[in-house]
């Protein structure tokens, strides 16, 4: 992804093989809706009692023209699966409103690409 993306990691120690994880994730996003303005993720680690084990959340914030999808999964104890749930659930998201987006014009054809085809 050529966009601005934003990592966050809060109570969790700096990992460059977590950051690596997300940025090769959020590349692939670009494959889903075309016209991704922006992608911003936190990953953190909630305060809870010290008997509960360590349990990531994981949160998703992406623009796109007109509208910003937010993913949130929690609860899961291997960052890497948190990971992969959300930019899943992100996938599905993204499909979803490409696909709505491209319907909802008579032609078939959505207002983005209409406007780059008229310059």
């Amino acid at each position: 992804m050529q966009l601005p993306l934003q990592i966050t990691l809060r109570n969790i120690a700096h990992s460059d093989a977590v950051e690596s994880a997300i940025r090769k994730r959020a590349d692939k996003l670009d494959r889903y809706h075309k016209h991704i303005v922006s992608c911003r993720v936190v990953v953190e680690i909630p305060s809870r009692h010290k008997q509960q084990g360590k349990e990531f959340v994981v949160r998703l914030d992406i623009k796109v023209p007109g509208n910003e999808i937010a993913i949130n999964h929690d609860h899961h104890e291997d960052v890497y699966r948190a990971l992969q749930d959300a930019f899943l659930a992100a996938r599905r998201k993204l499909e979803d409103h490409a696909r709505r987006h491209v319907e909802s014009r008579p032609n078939g054809v959505s207002q983005d690409e209409a406007l780059a085809d008229n310059q």
